[in-house]
């Protein structure tokens, strides 16, 4: 039977190495030499086939002019490098993986800062030596020992070759932070290498031999062969197809394959298919079924330009793919399309929005969906954009939810003529001035950058055109709350409440109680006569007042004042005693006598015989409506609401004179002449009352 396969999900190029011969393949071809610093990838056959593409690999810049293109590697380089090829006038196409982009900002950061830096990795590795060029006072940890001979550090800032076991990065760590203080542990592991060595440990403790494919000089083809022996000890590693160990093989009956990062996928596929012929020896079940992860492909021999062009997939400007995002910066998104050269979303193609915080809003590794603008931006770049996708979508979402009702947030961006501009969405919806308040608005820019809750009032689709409105939302809400307020005053008749005074009228005042205007008539503002209301209450007044009526369907509230206050005639009885001498205003003047006000509310009649001492033939005589007087109490009615007074009696006895008896008929206000129960009434036993009989005759 066949040997039974396992081929690693995680195995050949990863995303940088990719990247760096993708950058490499688009260079060919063009005017002009091109070189790579080094060694592109740490694959003798991938670097012998792009010679033959005239792409050479060189380690000093000496060896170029100006005009040449140099494409850097994905390990990076240090800064000095890059602006000598600048002064030198050397084309540069920078294919530095993102990850290590990553941990040279940093480094460069904390060296700005006056922070010194720890490298954890290997001292002579090109990344590692990339990284050291891009700070000062870089501290390079590669074993344990070299982490306990660190010098003390204040602040270190340390970081990680990516390609660094995590176990080993941990364990070196917890030294490091025993030599110094306060470090900033920066992990700048590649989660992809992390998911290649987990998955090469699982599958080493699974099967009965290991084939490692990779570069003899690459670092984590290494590392992958190292983890691989600690479980399983036959464990070949090898460059090439050539170099398979047939015979050893046919000993196993189960056996993995695992490629390094720099191990492109035809010569993959060449081990795979040589192994795939191999005989198993032993006396395994029949039956057993071959497996591979990944699919078959065709084993035709091809060349590497070959392999790698049947990879990429063409693409035109207008056509919208889902891509990879590999690296985000202040101002632009680099996502892998699967075309040979990256694609490139500038921060204003982002969104209409335009001044997003990219690193905030995506993160390495999302599913981004773009539309291509440019195939070539002039730089070997796809020119993308995320703008008219997001545009679509978004307004696709608005008239949904407007169709629903939906209120939306807002935020007002700019002051045009009859109102202000507003994003809905990232959708710019206008909102006329007079839908900005339900008051008139004198300023309208204190509106921009604000937040607006709006409804959508009028669409015109075709033009993609938005009106919206405050307002509508303001009142919408204003009523809402009403209602929610009325519906909590029902049964509330009787209850005492407190409010502030808002407006006053003719009829009466209007007082706040919790939102809802109440209104207190001018006759139950005072026990009194009220001729206004501000006589009683003044605006912004806080009162306490007495819930009369509710009227939840018209929206009427009643309230009184003078009904939280005691009744003046419950305790006249006891306030003007029968014989006591008070003051009192008079307030009006009849034919038979004057009404005096003795408190608001208490008015008592001093008839025409009790107002002086002498006889008088109009009360106009000796009194005016306002003079302040004093008066006796003869006699309290509470119950018909009568106090009979006299002037006369309070002046002095010598100044008293015997009035002439003389036929005088009482008439009441109508001048009517009274009846003599009601004679009885009005004199109500005034002291020197005429004599009945007399009165009768």
């Amino acid at each position: 039977m066949r040997l039974q396969i396992v081929k690693a999900e995680k195995g050949g190029f990863c995303f940088g190495v990719r990247r760096a011969v993708d950058r490499v393949f688009t260079c060919v071809g063009q005017p002009g030499r091109v070189f790579t610093y080094g060694p592109i990838i740490h694959n003798p056959d991938v670097v012998e086939a792009l010679s033959a593409q005239g792409v050479r690999p060189v380690e000093e810049l000496t060896q170029l002019r100006a005009g040449d293109c140099l494409v850097i590697r994905s390990h990076g380089v240090p800064k000095t490098v890059m602006d000598a090829c600048r002064e030198a006038g050397i084309l540069i196409d920078d294919a530095t993986c993102p990850y290590v982009q990553r941990i040279h900002r940093k480094v460069h950061e904390s060296t700005a800062a006056g922070h010194p830096v720890v490298i954890v990795g290997e001292r002579e590795h090109p990344e590692v030596i990339g990284i050291a060029g891009w700070c000062e006072n870089a501290y390079i940890v590669s074993t344990e020992q070299d982490a306990r001979e660190l010098p003390p550090l204040e602040h270190p800032c340390v970081v990680a070759q990516t390609t660094t076991p995590p176990e080993r990065f941990d364990r070196l760590v917890k030294l490091i932070e025993q030599r110094v203080t306060d470090a900033e542990i920066f992990n700048s592991i590649c989660h992809a290498t992390e998911e290649r060595q987990a998955e090469a440990q699982r599958l080493a403790a699974q099967v009965d031999a290991i084939v490692v494919i990779g570069g003899k000089n690459s670092s984590n083809t290494r590392k992958l062969f190292e983890l691989c022996r600690q479980s399983c000890p036959d464990t070949w590693w090898l460059e090439r197809a050539q170099e398979l160990p047939a015979q050893q093989l046919a000993l196993h009956r189960k056996v993995a394959i695992i490629s390094g990062a720099s191990t492109p996928d035809w010569i993959i596929e060449e081990v795979f298919n040589k192994m795939s012929d191999i005989e198993v020896k032993s006396g395994a079940p029949e039956n057993e079924q071959l497996e591979a992860v990944t699919e078959e492909q065709n084993s035709g021999e091809l060349s590497f330009a070959e392999s790698l062009e049947e990879t990429f997939k063409s693409i035109r400007p207008g056509q919208i793919i889902t891509g990879t995002v590999v690296q985000v910066t202040d101002d632009e998104v680099c996502v892998n399309i699967g075309y040979k050269a990256d694609g490139i979303v500038p921060k204003s193609d982002f969104t209409a929005e335009g001044d997003v915080d990219l690193k905030a809003t995506i993160q390495v590794g999302d599913p981004l969906e773009v539309q291509v603008k440019k195939v070539n931006d002039g730089e070997g770049n796809v020119l993308l954009s995320c703008k008219d996708i997001a545009a679509r979508k978004n307004w696709d979402k608005l008239m949904e939810e407007y169709e629903a009702g939906t209120v939306f947030e807002g935020t007002g961006k700019s002051v045009v003529k009859g109102g202000v501009i507003a994003s809905i969405y990232g959708v710019r919806a206008f909102v006329p001035a007079s839908q900005l308040d339900v008051h008139y608005v004198n300023d309208l820019n204190e509106y921009v950058g604000q937040p607006m809750r709006l409804k959508i009032i009028e669409v015109e689709k075709s033009r993609h055109r938005v009106v919206a409105s405050r307002r509508v939302v303001m009142e919408e809400e204003k009523k809402a709350k009403e209602d929610e307020l009325w519906e909590g005053m029902k049964n509330r008749e009787g209850e005492i409440v407190k409010g502030v005074v808002r407006r006053l009228t003719d009829f009466g005042a209007f007082v706040d109680v919790g939102g809802i205007d109440g209104l207190i008539h001018v006759t139950d503002l005072s026990w009194g006569r009220v001729r206004s209301a501000k006589d009683v209450v003044s605006v912004n007044q806080e009162v306490e007042a007495l819930i009369l009526k509710v009227d939840v369907e018209r929206k009427r509230l009643s309230l009184g004042l003078k009904q939280l206050q005691p009744k003046p005639w419950e305790q006249a009885p006891d306030k003007y005693i029968v014989g006591s001498v008070v003051k009192g205003r008079v307030v009006r003047i009849v034919s038979f006598g004057a009404f005096v006000e003795l408190e608001p509310g208490i008015d008592g009649l001093v008839h025409i015989s009790q107002i002086a001492n002498r006889r008088i033939e109009k009360v106009e005589d000796a009194l005016k409506i306002g003079d302040v007087v004093d008066v006796r109490v003869l006699d309290v009615n509470p119950d018909e609401k009568r106090i009979s007074l006299s002037i006369r009696d309070t002046l002095p006895k010598e100044e008293t004179e015997q009035p002439e008896l003389d036929y005088t008929p009482a008439v009441n206000e109508n001048g009517a002449i009274y009846s003599t129960s009601e004679a009885m009434d009005v004199t109500n036993s005034i002291g020197d009352m005429v004599d009945l009989e007399q009165f009768e005759e």
